[in-house]
């Protein structure tokens, strides 16, 4: 039976058509990828299923009962709230029918009041919810959280760890996630995508990643001119099915056209040929008519053009022993230690690594911006540097698109070509009247088309991009792709889109574990075949809190352990595969598909060991990790 439905749906923002006639299920179980280009409605379309808004026609009907969780986009705003406190929010519903109940059960009932307390008291057992602490405890346990550090203390990657927290404590059976993998680092999109797949609920997922998108989705639906077209498969699936899909749309059109060209013709015959024109020809003439006027053409594809300088010399970035730290150099590690570095005309080099490492840093140093501590860095001749993240920081939020990009030129010179800056600003997929809004409204993703547009008018033959596809829909990204793969200067990219890596960059300069920066040729993919690890500077929230709190020592000889210990530190890899293999059984019986339906009875118990288990194994990993060393 299927979670939830979507019924000849149909929905409009003024004139706009965001839904017509749309028609969606959701069956258990499933991991759906929703995509559709910046606008089109996939915001819109999970407010509908959240009952949010109510559809223009049509109906949106779902299983009674069912439990929606949405991770938002945005991060978690609460700074003074404490982890626990927030991710405790995730079950108000769960409070609100507690409440109901005690309220029922201290008044005399009729018959009535004893079926709605006999329903609550369903609802309640179902999700577990007479133990809601014990609840959240698991699930700060699974996600590696501590619940009594304060939101306003976390990194963005960790208060977005916080926000999936709350959304899955609620032990939803239908999760909604806008675009997860922003503010995160390589590390923990990979955790997430770990946690994902052991999600037994049913997923809805907007996301450009399609790396993440390649290893969730089981089904692919596209948000497209107001309708919906389902494509069950992976990513590289849905791409096979959308080309045959759209070329036989656009065969159809074709002979539909024809058609409809022959219809008028024979309609606007003589006087003569009037006479026997049949009337349901011209009733079929005129359904073809308003078949065609509803039709919604497909939208242009993205031009984006770059502005190209002459070259510059050969060598253009060299770094001579340069080193690099934040605080003392007694209390910290240094973000680049002796790095040696020629760029050269015509490099592609993306830099990779987890969050707080070092890349913005790194960038810096080589242009200039900041100067290093120690080594020198000499730039080459006649160099002209196209900086992405320096635009991001300069936008105007009074002027608008059309402003910002032409600074009062209604026509730009793009390589040979000249350009009303309206139609430069189409192929960023800007409409005219979008060419006229002001800054300050644009969406995240329209702020990133902005800046692109923006930078490439200026002509460059170092092209510096600092997480240039936050928010940009899978065909914008495609098309950036393309153009960067034939601009003719020398690349360098700061990126956690790994598709994007591979596709644009030949070689990588990757901050690996132990404070290595390292240089590899090919992309991502071809890094991680080195079976290498990223260094992580953004420890866990445990350790990041003790080291707060108590100042770290400085590092001493090891010594040698004690008979006790090596006895200990023997027995410890056997401990670990014990605990290991609980915490996999007990996962196994809360991944049932009835598990959560069982009386509390049955289903806590289940619960409070998984929680134990998981936190006698992290105990045993770290004991195990302090006698290794």
């Amino acid at each position: 039976m299927s979670l939830l439905q979507l019924i000849d749906v149909s929905y409009a923002i003024g004139d706009q058509p965001i839904l017509r006639n749309a028609e969606l299920s959701f069956e258990p179980g499933e991991r759906v990828a929703l995509i559709g280009r910046n606008g089109a409605g996939k915001s819109t379309l999970f407010k509908l299923i959240r009952g949010e808004l109510t559809p223009d026609a049509g109906e949106v009907r779902g299983r009674r009962d069912l439990r929606i969780s949405e991770l938002e986009q945005a991060l978690p705003t609460e700074t003074a709230s404490t982890v626990r406190d927030y991710v405790t929010g995730g079950l108000a519903h769960l409070r609100e029918l507690i409440a109901a109940h005690r309220e029922l059960s201290t008044t005399t009932l009729d018959a009535a009041g004893l079926r709605e307390l006999d329903r609550l008291t369903h609802c309640i057992e179902a999700e577990g919810g007479w133990s809601l602490e014990q609840r959240v405890d698991v699930v700060l346990s699974e996600l590696d959280l501590d619940g009594g550090l304060l939101l306003g203390e976390l990194s963005g990657g960790w208060r977005r760890r916080v926000g999936l927290a709350r959304a899955l404590v609620s032990a939803p059976e239908l999760l909604l996630l806008d675009e997860p993998t922003n503010h995160l680092d390589l590390a923990t999109i990979g955790w997430l995508e770990d946690t994902l797949k052991r999600f037994t609920g049913t997923l809805l997922f907007v996301t450009h990643d399609r790396v993440f998108l390649q290893a969730l989705a089981t089904r692919v639906v596209e948000l497209e001119r107001a309708r919906l077209l389902s494509f069950p498969g992976d990513w590289q699936r849905y791409q096979v099915q959308r080309d045959a899909a759209l070329e036989a749309e656009a065969k159809a059109d074709a002979l539909f056209d024809k058609r409809l060209a022959e219809e008028e013709v024979w309609v606007r015959r003589g006087i003569e040929a009037r006479r026997t024109r049949s009337a349901s020809r011209i009733r079929e003439l005129e359904r073809m008519r308003r078949e065609y006027a509803a039709r919604i053409k497909p939208a242009g594809r993205a031009r984006i053009h770059l502005a190209e300088a002459e070259s510059s010399g050969k060598r253009v970035i060299e770094l001579e022993g340069v080193s690099h730290r934040y605080g003392p150099a007694d209390d910290t590690a240094p973000l680049i230690d002796r790095l040696d570095l020629a760029v050269m005309r015509g490099d592609r080099i993306g830099l990779i690594g987890n969050n707080g490492v070092g890349k913005s840093t790194l960038l810096k140093i080589m242009l200039g911006e900041l100067t290093p501590q120690r080594g020198t860095v000499k730039l080459g001749t006649n160099l002209e540097v196209g900086y992405f993240d320096q635009l991001r920081r300069v936008l105007d939020p009074d002027k608008t698109v059309a402003e910002t990009v032409g600074e009062g030129r209604e026509h730009l010179r793009i390589g040979e070509r000249t350009l009303h800056i309206v139609g430069y600003l189409r192929g960023f997929l800007f409409s005219a009247k979008r060419a006229l809004t002001k800054v300050g409204v644009l969406s995240g993703g329209e702020r990133n088309r902005l800046i692109l547009a923006k930078l490439f008018t200026e002509p460059s033959n170092l092209l510096v991009l600092d997480e240039p596809t936050n928010d940009l829909d899978v065909e914008t990204l495609e098309v950036l792709e393309e153009q960067l793969v034939e601009y003719a200067g020398t690349l360098i990219v700061v990126s956690h889109d790994r598709a994007f890596l591979d596709n644009v960059v030949t070689s990588t300069l990757v901050f690996e574990k132990g404070g290595r920066l390292q240089s590899y040729p090919g992309g991502y993919a071809d890094w991680l075949r080195q079976g290498r690890a990223l260094e992580q500077r953004e420890a866990p929230l445990r350790a990041a809190a003790r080291a707060a709190a108590v100042p770290a020592p400085r590092p001493k000889a090891q010594a040698k352990l004690s008979y006790h210990h090596q006895r200990e530190l023997v027995g410890l890899p056997e401990r670990i595969r014990e605990l290991e293999a609980e915490v996999a059984l007990l996962e196994a019986q809360t991944a049932e598909s009835e598990f959560y339906s069982k009386p509390y009875g049955e289903q806590q118990p289940v619960l409070d060991a998984l929680g134990a288990a998981r936190l006698a194994l992290d105990a045993t990993l770290a004991r195990w990790v302090e006698l290794e060393r």
